[in-house]
């Protein structure tokens, strides 16, 4: 055959042949992954279908190197991410999708949109959103049988690992299932953080028509899937950009501010306000505080997150405030599904909460009357108690709430040690509570103590496995103050091995009975002292862990005090709060005061179900939402 013809048919044949990846119409088929299940396939074609719907191709080009961490490094195989640098391709009218890339190196030497640029010895990750009618038989058949979910309007992502060899030929694999499970991850994640970024207005080249973007760095937590989860339902994903950039550590008088910068919108978004109805619940205009019914509140049109009592109102809001938050109020609105608990049977909204405990028949009853207003004249701690642990928790069925009993015969590998829980369904399983019981609600807060020692601290959960005492200093109590019978259940978790003591210390703390103790069972004392932690902590047993539960780090000024404390004793420290924004503000707070984030801001597994209503906001709300922690 003539030389010439031959490399033109070679040619041909890399961008149109048969091969995997090759071309239009191509790339694997998951189906023949090893070891992958169908609802696995779903769920990476539902992830792609919610990142094309967020339409990153706007902004996003082969300029942009992203770096990506998906859990830690040891959770893959290798003890290294699979591919921890990602570009956007498409920026330029040309195939969309994205390329993950070994290294930043790698990275660097891939510039090109349109198709692969061969260089030797790279190898990378393709995902390409395509059309259905290019598409291969095999790929074609699989959607339909699947009834897998489309991308915009008639797309599909096809994904296949590709190399260059040394001689420039390319050489396609099917990617692994575990490559599959990073890809999933990430797809999440970023589809969450891009909108976020923000254009570098001062800092880019004057001459370049591409947009830059300033320095970002930010962490957010990706639910598996249930046929993916294997011992918990979590994993923190970090994305950065420029790859590997840090949080910029600049001090700060304030902590209202957020610790990143989000994206203003663009001039051809505007702001609408909108009607919504909020359940007629009385809500509280965020500019002028003038307090609304919900049938009567507007909110923003964009993120639906901010309420307001006129439009008069909402312009003067967005043009001094809401403007730059927007994008980042709008990403937590759109978590709002994932992080409702959909496996329990009664309602998990208390818009009302009178009327909530009312229509579960426990209102102004046991450890409940802490849940509404009813007893807010009678001080923390201080509730009338009569009877045992069926008026403690008002009356239920004897079914519905645990019994103050150990659990027998539970052994793992041949051994008793602490029962690990990854969230409410396994704990239900394990007491045998119908899902119509709402102790989830006050639990939250004893199971979450239970989950930071055993699960988030590591030399708390080793002290514990040796049968140890753990002691943990419990910084701003109130309403846990009545639920002690719901703490005994930290000791019955413990299933024979070690000890908890807990000290609570707050300005809440009754007078009469600061510096008793008393017995949560066998295993578990509580210390109660009244004070502040600052002026206290230099007096109390040292800690293992300290934890703050809902602690509204940037509502209250005595924070500033306990936060040097606690960065002068080095000492794990876990704070939970209601919302995304709430633990915002937090890690501000915690920079302020010199103190380093070193776990992420993640849903809480132990969160309440109940979702909580803001005055002025809609953004999704539980008590002991999410969980973060300094000095770990």
């Amino acid at each position: 055959m003539d030389l010439h013809l031959k490399n033109l048919f070679d040619r041909f044949q890399e961008q149109f042949g048969s091969g995997p990846g090759l071309g239009p119409g191509s790339g694997t088929c998951l189906m023949k992954v090893e070891g992958i299940a169908p609802n696995f396939i779903k769920s990476i074609y539902k992830a792609s279908a919610a990142l094309y719907r967020t339409d990153p191709w706007k902004r996003l080009c082969p300029g942009h190197i992203f770096g990506v961490r998906v859990g830690k490094d040891t959770d893959w195989s290798g003890k290294k991410q699979p591919f921890p640098c990602v570009q956007f391709v498409g920026g330029d009218g040309g195939d969309i999708g994205f390329h993950m890339f070994r290294s930043q190196s790698d990275a660097t030497k891939m510039t090109g949109s349109r198709e692969t640029v061969q260089v030797p010895n790279v190898e990378l990750l393709r995902v390409t959103y395509e059309r259905e009618a290019l598409m291969f038989p095999s790929n074609r058949k699989m959607i339909k049988s699947l009834s897998l979910e489309v991308s915009g309007s008639d797309r599909f992502p096809v994904i296949d690992v590709a190399r260059c060899t040394s001689s420039g030929s390319l050489r396609f694999r099917h990617p692994s299932s575990e490559e599959l499970k990073f890809v999933y991850a990430f797809m999440k994640a970023i589809a969450l953080v891009h909108p976020l970024l923000q254009e570098d207005k001062e800092g880019g080249p004057k001459w370049s028509s591409l947009m830059h973007f300033e320095p970002f760095i930010e962490t957010v937590d990706v639910q598996w899937p249930q046929e993916m989860a294997k011992g918990y339902d979590l994993v923190a994903v970090t994305i950065s950009h420029p790859p590997g950039q840090a949080y910029e550590e600049k001090a700060s008088t304030t902590a209202s501010s957020t610790p990143t910068k989000y994206a203003e919108l663009s001039k051809e978004e505007s702001f609408v306000d909108i009607r919504v109805y909020l359940n007629g619940s009385l809500k509280q205009c965020a500019a002028c505080e003038k307090e609304i019914h919900g049938e009567q509140a507007l909110s923003c049109g964009r993120c639906r997150a901010v309420v307001y009592c006129s439009s008069v109102c909402q312009k003067q809001h967005t043009k001094e405030t809401h403007k730059s938050m927007c994008g980042l109020y709008k990403a937590m609105m759109e978590r709002e599904e994932e992080l409702e608990m959909n496996i329990f049977m009664f309602a998990c909204d208390a818009d009302q909460p009178c009327k909530w405990l009312e229509s579960l028949g426990i209102h102004q009853k046991g450890m409940w009357r802490r849940k509404c207003s009813c007893y807010s004249h009678c001080p923390f701690g201080l509730l009338p108690v009569k009877g045992g642990l069926w008026d403690a928790w008002g009356g239920l069925n004897d079914e519905e709430f645990p019994r103050d009993s150990s659990f027998q015969h539970h052994v793992r590998d041949g051994m008793s040690s602490p029962i690990l829980l990854s969230g409410w369904s396994e704990y239900y399983n394990l007491r045998s509570l119908p899902l119509s019981s709402p102790v989830a609600d006050i639990l939250s807060h004893p199971l979450t103590v239970y989950y930071i020692l055993t699960t988030l601290n590591i030399s708390s959960k080793n002290l514990l496995q040796k049968g140890k005492e753990v002691i943990v200093h419990y910084l701003g109590p109130e309403g846990e103050l009545d639920w002690m019978p719901a703490f005994a259940e930290v000791g019955h978790l413990l299933n024979g091995l070690g000890n908890v003591q807990i000290v609570m210390v707050g300005s809440e703390v009754p007078t009469n009975l600061s510096g008793t103790t008393s017995g949560i069972g066998s295993r578990v004392r509580v210390n109660l002292v009244r004070g502040v932690y600052q002026e206290e902590a230099s007096y109390l047993p040292p800690p293992h862990v300290i934890v703050a539960l809902n602690c509204g780090l940037d509502s209250y000024a005595n924070w500033g005090g306990a936060l040097n404390s606690i960065k002068s004793m080095a000492v794990p420290a876990f704070f939970t709060d209601q919302s995304e924004l709430s633990c915002a503000n937090a890690k501000q707070a915690l920079r302020s005061a010199g103190l380093h984030i070193t776990h992420p801001v993640t849903p809480n597994p132990f969160r309440s179900p109940v979702k909580h209503h803001e005055p002025s906001s809609n953004l999704p709300s539980y008590s002991n939402g999410f969980v973060l922690g300094v000095n770990t």
